[in-house]
């Protein structure tokens, strides 16, 4: 069992969880963390303009059942594309940060 009692922060909890930066345990974390935070960003950008997984599929040029995986954070998903979903199918900009 974990001792959680001296945990006093965010990143101490997730490097118990995770392990520590740059190992196998705490990538694969961060990786699903962000693939849910861009899947929850389409679904919720395609809900605000009232289009199906379908009708966005079909602006942004690619098959409803991809919009489907990468709403579900199941999809492995390319730059491009996803820049094409947006901006093509959802007629929205994107912006990125690298830390």
């Amino acid at each position: 069992m974990k001792d959680y009692t001296k945990i006093k922060t965010f990143d101490e909890l997730l490097e118990l969880e995770h392990g520590k930066i740059g190992t196998e345990s705490r990538n694969q974390f961060e990786e699903n963390a962000q693939m849910f935070i861009i899947s929850e960003m389409l679904k919720e950008a395609r809900k605000e303009a009232n289009l199906t997984q379908e009708q966005l599929a079909e602006k942004a040029g690619t098959k409803k059942s991809y919009i489907s995986k990468l709403e579900n954070g199941k999809g492995n998903i390319q730059l491009s594309t996803l820049i094409r979903i947006f901006e093509q199918g959802l007629n929205k900009r994107i912006g990125f940060t690298f830390l």
